[in-house]
């Protein structure tokens, strides 16, 4: 591990779903690592209201019953069905300094892929998955499959580009994005028309909430091509806000727990996951912490998605 990438780490007092620490993410031989990004580019407007997610997340999972079966997975973490799988704790990212943070998340994810480890994203706000993406340079084509409220297609807000209305839009840029799939839009968002145009032109499938919850998750799965590289962009605002209410901006007529755990599942069973992103939770809205636990279950099911030996 180079000097610039040891010191990045703050590892956590409670591991994610009692999984091992990970201290040196570019030699473990893992299959999947979790990492905590709190900050990437906030809005001045909006701040870090997200930056203590993965904390909260993980405060959530403590367990000691690693070993138990888990009815969602079918089976444990620890049985051979699974590779190995690793908590690295959270990127040290800051409050001001916007550029270093994406330096910062860029270089982590890259270390992670190139150890041959699935990278499972505990953001953060939404402007995280822009730096995570960009990361992937250099690997196969991706398809994206975003679940969130929102198409995020907005150029700027407020002169910034890289935040948490534009994820989409600058993953769109990339070249090695082949294909997104976007799923569980609903109400109104920060997009225009001219935005949702542009989308549709670039060649997006939007897939609404309300077809979701008329004809099922089996039409997005048959959108993803088959043995394909896919990356999950999970936004916690997909969710129907009576599930959590711990977004910025809840709204009724959302996605429902099963809908996204079987999107996932699903994804991983007809292409390679090669990554997800987990974003958007505010913890100060979840007093009970049982939002956090949601959140944590769908992060677990995205964990154990990637490390599951194909056969």
């Amino acid at each position: 591990m180079s000097d610039s990438l040891k010191y990045m780490f703050r590892l956590p007092e409670h591991p994610f779903s009692g999984l091992s620490i990970c201290p040196r993410i570019d030699q473990t031989e893992a299959a999947a690592i979790v990492l905590g990004i709190p900050i990437a580019t906030p809005y001045p407007s909006v701040g870090t209201f997200a930056a203590k997610s993965p904390a909260a997340i993980r405060q959530a999972m403590r367990t000691d019953n690693l070993d138990h079966y888990d009815f969602e997975i079918e089976g444990s973490l620890l049985e051979d069905a699974f590779g190995p799988v690793f908590d690295a704790g959270d990127l040290a990212t800051d409050e001001v300094d916007f550029a270093g943070n994406r330096a910062a998340i860029v270089a982590a994810v890259r270390a992670i892929l190139a150890a041959g480890a699935v990278p499972i994203v505990l953001g953060g706000d939404d402007s995280v998955p822009i730096p995570v993406l960009q990361a992937y340079e250099g690997q196969r084509p991706l398809t994206i499959v975003q679940i969130d409220a929102h198409i995020d297609w907005r150029d700027e807000v407020d002169g910034e580009r890289l935040g948490l209305s534009s994820n989409m839009r600058r993953a769109a840029e990339m070249e090695w994005v082949e294909q997104i799939i976007q799923v569980g839009m609903r109400h109104v968002g920060s997009a225009r028309r001219k935005e949702y145009e542009e989308a549709l032109e670039w060649g997006v499938d939007i897939i609404t909430a309300q077809q979701v919850f008329r004809q099922g998750v089996e039409g997005v799965i048959d959108l993803i091509p088959a043995e394909t590289d896919v990356y999950i962009a999970f936004d916690c605002d997909s969710l129907d806000c009576s599930l959590m209410p711990a977004v910025m901006g809840p709204t009724p007529g959302g996605l429902s727990y099963w809908d996204v755990v079987e999107m996932i599942h699903g994804a991983a069973g007809r292409a390679n996951l090669v990554g997800f992103s987990l974003v958007e939770f505010a913890p100060e809205r979840d007093p009970m912490g049982h939002a956090a636990h949601m959140a944590g279950r769908i992060a677990l099911n995205a964990v154990a998605a990637a490390a599951r030996k194909r056969t």
